[in-house]
């Protein structure tokens, strides 16, 4: 993937480096370990983050290998899978996705996905190497794919990759699937009945749908500027990133051609991101190897999907340049049917959207001054609908409101490049006497500063929060909460060989969860890292 413009000479930095550090963690103290080296050498920890595993049962299981192949260039893999015998039908507690990968030499970070019937269940990018290699490792819960996982299916896989004289990366991953079968404490969970991938322009869903859920893997990536679309300025800013109406992006889907679902796209930094590779080496930004989908509830308009015929679902990103490409937005159908009944019948009772409003505004550089662009954009909908089902009539109620505030100021030539955003998506479903209401906050603030002797600085933060809230007959039954934050300092000198960049860097990522969604209902690790060794690994709770 391309770097950000400070720039375009510095965009394809990987560095030597010899074999990495193993070292495993350590759990309520500092590490013991030497103190790290005054300045990066040719050896640092292999890559890792401070999110939980995936909680797995004390059950029979089972394990499956999903895909292994070398990616070279763009060819995808292509295999097939056929689930477990050993453990169950359908059963399961938990399944567990973990790719498992090594790379060596010179690359840049890569964009990988992975799919299962046309299903997408994972979506990921690649770490930077070095010379003598690194090993990494992502876990992910797919329970909710258990209608695709109980079929023998065919699987694609890419991470594309190119392979050269120069960049000579070979990435090697292996994925596996670990079935763990349900039990008296761990009972299966309730997951969708049909998933469903929407390949085509129109779908046709089963007539006896009941709740509908979609899950978009939304990424501005592939190279070009919507890659960092948060760093776009408006046409006519002197800026080498700019777009018609500046970073305003949201991610909506609509049914039929009309709007049913609205979110702000979350801000991943790759890790080649803010032209500074020394801060994602051990620890990288919240979710780059972990994309996670948008998710939306288009249950109020199950009633108009159930008539039998197919509809246009359509997934759009707004604030894209007319014709321009850069955004990629794999979507996935999860529906939950009534087995009591043939056809569930209804209606769209409600629909409400305020004018969505994105506005940028540049102000010119004054002698001795820098440029800036603020930015702000704001959209609200509400729909609505019911469902005559076999339990009697439910109504279901989303509400949805995505803002936007962005600073971004620079001088000419881009030497000095700042950021400070903010995003928030608030949503509340109301489905029967349930409603969930979920707070998001995404977070982005850094700094990138080209000074005398080409020494190149980045200090940058990252937040990603949710706060979610939980209620019954208007009666609070669970409060979560996500806190993840990532802090980075790094220095080198820029346009000198490998051995003479003087690069210095330190790091601190902590993932936080509180509430049902964390194993014992708390988790709080924080991984600190200096010039590639880590300092601190410490568990709380």
């Amino acid at each position: 993937m391309r770097r950000h413009r400070i720039t375009g000479l510095l965009g394809a930095l990987v560095l030597a480096a010899g074999a990495l550090a193993a070292a495993g963690p350590a759990h309520g103290l500092p590490r013991a370990d030497p103190p790290p080296p005054a300045e990066f050498g040719t050896d640092w920890h292999d890559p890792l983050t401070a999110a939980p595993p995936v909680a797995r049962p004390a059950t029979r299981s089972c394990q499956v290998t999903l895909a292994q192949a070398q990616f070279r260039d763009f060819t995808p893999y292509r295999g097939t899978y056929t689930p477990p015998a050993g453990c169950g039908a359908a059963d399961w507690s938990v399944v567990v996705l973990r790719l498992e990968g090594k790379v060596k030499g010179r690359q840049y970070d890569r964009l990988g996905h992975l799919s299962l019937g046309g299903v997408e269940i994972l979506r990921t990018s690649t770490p930077q190497p070095s010379p003598d290699g690194i090993t990494w490792s992502v876990e992910k819960d797919v329970t909710r794919y258990r209608d695709t996982l109980a079929r023998p299916q065919p699987v694609e896989m890419l991470i594309g990759n190119v392979v050269d004289d120069t960049y000579t990366g070979v990435i090697d991953v292996t994925v596996t699937l670990t079935f763990h079968t349900a039990g008296p404490r761990t009972p299966a969970p309730d997951t969708p009945d049909r998933v469903l991938p929407l390949t085509a322009p129109t779908i046709t869903t089963p007539r006896n749908t009941e709740r509908l859920l979609a899950e978009v893997y939304a990424t501005g990536s592939g190279g070009g500027c919507e890659e960092y679309w948060y760093l776009t300025t408006p046409s006519g800013a002197p800026y080498s990133c700019t777009a018609d109406g500046g970073p305003h992006r949201e991610i909506r889907i609509s049914v039929d051609g009309r709007l049913a679902g609205i979110a702000a796209p979350f801000p991943t930094v790759w890790t080649g991101g803010w032209s500074n590779p020394f801060l994602w080496y051990v620890t990288p930004g919240p979710r780059a190897f972990d994309v996670q989908p948008v998710r939306y509830d288009l249950t109020p308009f199950a009633a108009l999907l159930n008539d039998g015929r197919p509809h246009r679902i359509e997934v759009t990103v707004a604030g894209l340049p007319a014709g321009q490409s850069g955004w990629s937005t794999p979507t996935n159908l999860l529906l939950w049917q009534d087995e009591a009944r043939q056809v569930v019948t209804g209606a769209l009772t409600r629909h409400e959207e305020n004018a969505p409003a994105g506005h940028s505004r540049w102000t010119p550089a004054g002698p001795g001054e820098q440029h800036r662009v603020d930015t702000g954009g704001d959209h609200r909908l509400t729909v609505a609908g019911y469902l005559n089902t076999s339990r009697g009539r439910v109504a279901t109620t989303v509400t949805r409101s995505v803002h936007l505030t962005s600073a971004h100021r620079w001088t000419e030539g881009e030497s000095h490049d700042a950021l400070n955003a903010t995003w928030t998506d608030r949503e509340s479903v109301t489905h029967g006497p349930t409603t969930v209401r979920t707070d998001r906050t995404y977070t982005m603030d850094g700094e990138t500063t080209l000074g005398a002797g080409d020494r190149l600085r980045t200090v940058l933060s990252l937040g990603d929060r949710a706060d979610t809230v939980t209620l019954r007959g208007g009666r609070t039954v669970d409060v979560s909460r996500l806190d993840d934050r990532y802090t980075g300092d790094a220095t080198y000198t820029a346009n000198v060989p490998r051995d003479q960049r003087h690069a210095v860097a330190t790091t601190s990522a902590r993932h936080r969860v509180y509430g049902a969604q964390a194993p014992g209902g708390c988790y709080d690790r924080t991984v600190d890292t200096v010039q590639g060794t880590v300092t601190v690994d410490r568990r709380r709770c």
